[in-house]
Protein backbone atom coordinates (compact mmCIF):
# COMPACT_ATOMS: atom_id res chain seq x y z
CA UNK A 1 0.00 0.00 0.00
CA UNK A 2 2.82 2.38 0.93
CA UNK A 3 4.58 1.64 -2.36
CA UNK A 4 1.35 2.26 -4.33
CA UNK A 5 0.84 5.65 -2.66
CA UNK A 6 4.48 6.53 -3.39
CA UNK A 7 4.16 5.58 -7.06
CA UNK A 8 0.91 7.49 -7.57
CA UNK A 9 2.39 10.51 -5.82
CA UNK A 10 5.36 10.36 -8.18
CA UNK A 11 3.03 10.08 -11.16
CA UNK A 12 0.98 13.08 -10.06
CA UNK A 13 4.17 15.11 -9.66
CA UNK A 14 5.09 14.15 -13.22
CA UNK A 15 1.59 15.07 -14.35
CA UNK A 16 1.89 18.56 -12.91
CA UNK A 17 5.39 19.02 -14.40
CA UNK A 18 4.08 17.98 -17.83
CA UNK A 19 1.13 20.37 -17.51
CA UNK A 20 3.55 23.18 -16.68
CA UNK A 21 5.60 22.28 -19.75
CA UNK A 22 2.51 22.61 -21.94
CA UNK A 23 1.60 25.93 -20.32
CA UNK A 24 5.12 27.28 -20.90
CA UNK A 25 4.92 26.33 -24.58
CA UNK A 26 1.75 28.38 -25.01
CA UNK A 27 3.46 31.36 -23.36
CA UNK A 28 6.43 31.14 -25.71
CA UNK A 29 4.14 32.13 -28.57
CA UNK A 30 5.98 29.94 -31.10
CA UNK A 31 3.40 27.19 -31.17
CA UNK A 32 2.48 24.81 -28.41
CA UNK A 33 3.93 21.36 -27.83
CA UNK A 34 2.81 18.60 -30.21
CA UNK A 35 0.94 16.63 -27.56
CA UNK A 36 -1.34 19.61 -26.99
CA UNK A 37 -1.29 21.21 -30.44
CA UNK A 38 -4.61 19.82 -31.71
CA UNK A 39 -6.74 20.69 -28.65
CA UNK A 40 -4.96 24.05 -28.33
CA UNK A 41 -5.72 24.91 -31.96
CA UNK A 42 -9.35 23.87 -31.50
CA UNK A 43 -9.56 26.03 -28.36
CA UNK A 44 -8.46 29.02 -30.45
CA UNK A 45 -11.21 28.31 -32.97
CA UNK A 46 -13.94 27.47 -30.45
CA UNK A 47 -13.55 29.43 -27.22
CA UNK A 48 -16.65 27.90 -25.66
CA UNK A 49 -14.44 25.52 -23.68
CA UNK A 50 -11.07 26.13 -22.05
CA UNK A 51 -7.82 24.68 -23.34
CA UNK A 52 -7.89 22.14 -20.51
CA UNK A 53 -11.36 20.92 -21.44
CA UNK A 54 -10.37 20.42 -25.07
CA UNK A 55 -7.41 18.42 -23.76
CA UNK A 56 -9.91 16.27 -21.87
CA UNK A 57 -11.95 15.59 -25.00
CA UNK A 58 -8.80 14.83 -27.00
CA UNK A 59 -7.84 12.31 -24.31
CA UNK A 60 -11.16 10.53 -24.79
CA UNK A 61 -10.36 10.13 -28.50
CA UNK A 62 -6.93 8.69 -27.66
CA UNK A 63 -8.46 6.26 -25.17
CA UNK A 64 -10.88 5.02 -27.84
CA UNK A 65 -7.95 4.42 -30.24
CA UNK A 66 -6.11 2.54 -27.54
CA UNK A 67 -9.09 0.30 -26.77
CA UNK A 68 -9.57 -0.44 -30.48
CA UNK A 69 -5.92 -1.47 -30.84
CA UNK A 70 -5.53 -3.61 -27.73
CA UNK A 71 -9.02 -5.15 -27.80
CA UNK A 72 -9.12 -7.98 -25.26
CA UNK A 73 -5.67 -7.08 -23.95
CA UNK A 74 -7.06 -3.75 -22.81
CA UNK A 75 -7.49 -3.59 -19.02
CA UNK A 76 -10.71 -1.81 -17.94
CA UNK A 77 -9.17 -0.70 -14.62
CA UNK A 78 -6.23 0.89 -16.42
CA UNK A 79 -8.54 2.69 -18.84
CA UNK A 80 -10.59 4.03 -15.92
CA UNK A 81 -7.46 5.30 -14.18
CA UNK A 82 -6.26 6.87 -17.43
CA UNK A 83 -9.58 8.67 -17.83
CA UNK A 84 -9.48 10.07 -14.30
CA UNK A 85 -5.86 11.18 -14.64
CA UNK A 86 -6.48 12.66 -18.09
CA UNK A 87 -9.18 14.94 -16.72
CA UNK A 88 -6.89 15.84 -13.83
CA UNK A 89 -4.26 16.74 -16.44
CA UNK A 90 -6.71 19.01 -18.22
CA UNK A 91 -7.45 20.86 -15.01
CA UNK A 92 -3.75 21.04 -14.11
CA UNK A 93 -3.00 22.53 -17.53
CA UNK A 94 -5.58 25.26 -17.01
CA UNK A 95 -4.16 25.80 -13.51
CA UNK A 96 -0.58 25.98 -14.85
CA UNK A 97 -1.63 28.52 -17.47
CA UNK A 98 -3.16 30.57 -14.66
CA UNK A 99 0.01 30.30 -12.53
CA UNK A 100 2.21 31.78 -15.27
CA UNK A 101 -0.36 34.28 -16.54
CA UNK A 102 1.99 37.15 -15.69
CA UNK A 103 4.90 35.69 -17.64
CA UNK A 104 5.70 37.34 -20.96
CA UNK A 105 8.26 36.86 -23.70
CA UNK A 106 8.78 39.99 -25.78
CA UNK A 107 11.87 39.21 -27.88
CA UNK A 108 12.40 36.25 -30.19
CA UNK A 109 15.47 34.89 -28.33
CA UNK A 110 13.47 34.87 -25.09
CA UNK A 111 10.54 33.16 -26.81
CA UNK A 112 12.86 30.53 -28.27
CA UNK A 113 14.52 29.95 -24.89
CA UNK A 114 11.10 29.59 -23.26
CA UNK A 115 10.03 27.10 -25.93
CA UNK A 116 13.17 25.02 -25.40
CA UNK A 117 12.60 25.13 -21.64
CA UNK A 118 9.04 23.90 -22.14
CA UNK A 119 10.37 20.90 -24.12
CA UNK A 120 12.72 19.88 -21.32
CA UNK A 121 10.02 20.42 -18.68
CA UNK A 122 7.42 18.44 -20.61
CA UNK A 123 9.88 15.66 -21.42
CA UNK A 124 10.88 15.45 -17.75
CA UNK A 125 7.23 15.33 -16.70
CA UNK A 126 6.55 12.42 -19.05
CA UNK A 127 9.69 10.64 -17.85
CA UNK A 128 8.70 11.05 -14.20
CA UNK A 129 5.30 9.58 -15.02
CA UNK A 130 7.06 6.53 -16.48
CA UNK A 131 9.05 6.14 -13.26
CA UNK A 132 5.83 6.25 -11.26
CA UNK A 133 4.92 3.10 -13.14
CA UNK A 134 1.23 3.13 -12.24
CA UNK A 135 -0.45 4.60 -15.30
CA UNK A 136 0.07 6.73 -18.39
CA UNK A 137 -1.86 9.58 -19.90
CA UNK A 138 -4.01 8.53 -22.89
CA UNK A 139 -1.70 10.10 -25.47
CA UNK A 140 1.38 8.30 -24.17
CA UNK A 141 -0.60 5.10 -23.53
CA UNK A 142 -1.85 5.21 -27.12
CA UNK A 143 1.75 5.52 -28.32
CA UNK A 144 2.67 2.55 -26.14
CA UNK A 145 -0.21 0.50 -27.53
CA UNK A 146 0.87 1.29 -31.09
CA UNK A 147 4.44 0.37 -30.13
CA UNK A 148 3.26 -2.97 -28.75
CA UNK A 149 1.12 -3.78 -31.79
CA UNK A 150 3.68 -2.72 -34.42
CA UNK A 151 6.90 -3.64 -32.62
CA UNK A 152 8.28 -0.12 -33.11
CA UNK A 153 10.25 1.64 -30.37
CA UNK A 154 8.05 3.82 -28.19
CA UNK A 155 10.23 6.90 -28.62
CA UNK A 156 10.07 6.61 -32.42
CA UNK A 157 6.29 6.15 -32.36
CA UNK A 158 6.01 9.28 -30.21
CA UNK A 159 8.12 11.36 -32.58
CA UNK A 160 6.03 10.19 -35.55
CA UNK A 161 2.70 11.07 -33.94
CA UNK A 162 4.01 14.37 -32.64
CA UNK A 163 4.65 15.33 -36.26
CA UNK A 164 1.17 14.09 -37.26
CA UNK A 165 -0.39 16.22 -34.50
CA UNK A 166 1.48 19.29 -35.72
CA UNK A 167 0.24 18.80 -39.28
CA UNK A 168 -3.36 18.31 -38.09
CA UNK A 169 -3.18 21.39 -35.85
CA UNK A 170 -1.72 23.48 -38.70
CA UNK A 171 -4.58 22.46 -40.98
CA UNK A 172 -7.13 23.41 -38.32
CA UNK A 173 -5.53 26.85 -37.88
CA UNK A 174 -5.22 27.57 -41.59
CA UNK A 175 -8.77 26.43 -42.39
CA UNK A 176 -10.54 28.26 -39.57
CA UNK A 177 -8.17 31.11 -38.66
CA UNK A 178 -6.27 31.66 -41.89
CA UNK A 179 -2.91 31.60 -40.10
CA UNK A 180 -0.83 29.19 -37.97
CA UNK A 181 -1.90 30.73 -34.68
CA UNK A 182 -1.24 27.67 -32.52
CA UNK A 183 1.42 26.03 -34.69
CA UNK A 184 4.77 27.58 -35.52
CA UNK A 185 8.44 26.66 -35.63
CA UNK A 186 8.42 25.96 -31.90
CA UNK A 187 5.92 23.17 -32.47
CA UNK A 188 8.23 21.50 -34.97
CA UNK A 189 11.17 21.88 -32.60
CA UNK A 190 9.17 20.23 -29.83
CA UNK A 191 8.02 17.44 -32.18
CA UNK A 192 11.64 16.48 -32.82
CA UNK A 193 13.09 17.22 -29.38
CA UNK A 194 10.71 15.78 -26.79
CA UNK A 195 11.13 12.13 -27.75
CA UNK A 196 14.91 12.63 -27.83
CA UNK A 197 14.81 14.41 -24.48
CA UNK A 198 13.05 11.41 -22.93
CA UNK A 199 15.84 9.23 -24.31
CA UNK A 200 18.35 11.63 -22.72
CA UNK A 201 16.68 11.38 -19.30
CA UNK A 202 16.63 7.59 -19.59
CA UNK A 203 20.33 7.57 -20.41
CA UNK A 204 21.22 9.91 -17.56
CA UNK A 205 19.16 7.89 -15.09
CA UNK A 206 20.79 4.65 -16.27
CA UNK A 207 24.27 6.10 -15.83
CA UNK A 208 23.39 7.49 -12.41
CA UNK A 209 22.02 4.10 -11.34
CA UNK A 210 25.15 2.31 -12.57
CA UNK A 211 27.35 4.83 -10.77
CA UNK A 212 25.45 4.35 -7.52
CA UNK A 213 25.72 0.58 -7.88
CA UNK A 214 29.47 0.89 -8.49
CA UNK A 215 29.93 3.04 -5.38
CA UNK A 216 27.88 0.58 -3.34
CA UNK A 217 30.04 -2.33 -4.48
CA UNK A 218 33.21 -0.36 -3.75
CA UNK A 219 32.09 0.36 -0.20
CA UNK A 220 31.18 -3.25 0.42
Amino acid sequence: MKETVKNYSLFLVGLFIAAMGVALSTKAGLGTSPVASVPYSVSLVNKGLSFGWWLNLWSVVQICVQVALLKRKCKPAEILIQTILAFAYGYLTDFSCWLIRGLSAETYPVKLALMLLSCFVLGFGIWVQFKGGVAMLPGEAMNRAISQVTGRRYENVKIFFDVVYIIAAALICFIFLGKPEGVREGSLIAAVLIGSIIKLYNGLFSRLTQHRQYLKEERS
